[in-house]
């Protein structure tokens, strides 16, 4: 891996031929393209599924005033790409973005898009604990957001492969773990139990992200927070 600094003002991510462009916290840096293999487990065919199934609703399914209105909304909000550059989606992107992760969390899929113009708020309070002996994450959260006393609202929990205690950034691999869901009868509380996808030991470090999904379909940037696993 080589560290690089481009001319001012250009930024690079991605691969091109053999070559990989990222960075990371000590800045832009160049690395050999490796092609993972891939294991097509059960997690990710459900997923390719999912996706896949809800491009054939927006072609079969959605009438051309949906899909106009999730173009609209594409006209207008913006999202941020791996550069952290602002960046326009397609309606057929807005569509399959706040429903796959609505149909992960086992919430109902939405046709008519938000009239309101803009992503829903990130959990701002995140912050967990975690048991070796239980296996448990505590996922704690600012239970005073509309979104706790919403029916069809969540928050969405994926917890990554624990790590060296000494690791201080993290890339991935995610997987779900949990939804928290939103009650008008009874809102939720905080903190929420999370079972751990993964196994892990006291002392290693965990991440944790979250996004909010609004009724009305509306979804968050992710949270992310790092902790170390106890006892």
């Amino acid at each position: 891996m080589a560290l690089v600094r481009f001319a001012e003002g250009q930024q690079r991510s991605g691969s091109s031929g053999g070559t990989v462009f990222s960075r990371n916290r000590f800045g832009a840096y160049i690395r050999a393209r490796s092609v993972p293999v891939n294991p097509n487990t059960t997690r990710q065919s459900v997923v390719r599924v999912v996706t896949r199934n809800l491009a054939i609703a927006w072609q079969t399914e959605l009438t051309q005033a949906q899909r106009d209105v999730w173009d609209a909304v594409a006209d207008v909000v913006d999202w941020q790409n791996a550069l952290g550059d602002s960046v326009r989606l397609t309606g057929l992107n807005w569509f399959v973005r706040t429903n796959a992760a609505r149909i992960q969390g086992g919430l109902d899929r939405i046709d008519d898009a938000s009239g309101v113009l803009a992503l829903a708020q990130a959990e701002g309070s995140l912050s967990c604990t975690a048991s070796e002996a239980t296996q448990i994450v505590a996922v704690s959260f600012n239970d005073s957001k509309t979104w706790c006393a919403e029916d069809d609202a969540a928050q969405l929990v994926s917890i990554g492969l624990p790590q060296s205690p000494a690791r201080k950034f993290f890339g991935g691999p995610w997987r779900y773990a949990g939804v928290i869901l939103g009650d008008s009868a009874s809102p939720v509380t905080s903190p929420q139990p999370i079972p751990a996808p993964f196994p892990f030991q006291a002392d290693q470090r965990i991440w944790v992200r979250t996004r909010i999904c609004r009724a009305d379909g509306r979804l968050s940037e992710y949270a992310q927070y790092d902790f170390l696993g106890s006892a």
